[in-house]
């Protein structure tokens, strides 16, 4: 169902009826999001349009943050669909933005999820990211992180990470992890903090009391 579903959308966003078979996304993400964002994905990596649709989708999301009266049309639910695929199709027009964007946002207004669409870019974002072979690296300390040790933990985070591989390195500040640091690479977990110490030594405590 959902295979025919995600065809279905494939057809909506192509430039044309030819070659409608999907494209694989480098990542596989999850629900309605995510469906439109894989046959976006197929769609542009037909039209050779990856990175010019990712422009596009950041610098809507861009307007929409700025331009209230753009988020109010986009979010109102009175709002004929009809009416907002035209006016979409509009600001496509204006904003030059490349078929597959356009179609994109026609066919979420005229199917009712537009509301979705902050959140379908985020996915597509994610999957260029994977594209482009950048992983992302979490890593939350006690204190701010001196400019040495950033680039020891860089050169360490490598190590985890295939040669076409490239980590984008965002560090939080977190006090109640006491000292130590958690570390999160991709879907790899690691908490290396003081307050875990702590907290898995009193539990043995606990239990020889």
């Amino acid at each position: 169902m959902a295979s025919n579903k995600l065809s279905m959308i494939v057809r909506q966003l192509s430039t044309s009826n030819a070659n409608q078979q999907l494209v694989k996304a480098p990542i596989q993400v999850f629900g309605i999001e995510g469906r439109y964002a894989t046959a976006l994905y197929s769609a542009a990596s037909k039209q050779k349009t990856l990175d010019a649709v990712e422009k596009d989708l950041i610098k809507f999301q861009d307007q929409m943050k700025v331009d209230g009266l753009l988020f109010e049309f986009i979010m109102n639910p009175t709002i004929k669909r009809k009416l907002k695929a035209e006016a979409l199709k509009s600001v496509s027009s204006k904003m030059s933005m490349k078929q597959e964007t356009s179609n994109l946002l026609q066919c979420l207004a005229e199917n009712g999820r537009l509301k979705k669409v902050n959140n379908v870019i985020n996915h597509y974002k994610l999957m260029m990211s994977a594209h482009r072979g950048e992983v992302h690296c979490e890593v939350t300390t006690a204190a701010p992180m001196e400019p040495a040790q950033r680039q020891k933990l860089e050169a360490v985070l490598k190590t985890f990470l295939k040669s076409s591989e490239t980590a984008l390195l965002s560090t939080k500040v977190d006090p109640t992890i006491l000292g130590g640091m958690v570390v999160s690479i991709g879907d790899r977990y690691v908490d290396m903090s003081v307050s875990k110490k702590i907290k898995k030594y009193t539990e043995l405590i606990s239990a020889t009391v």
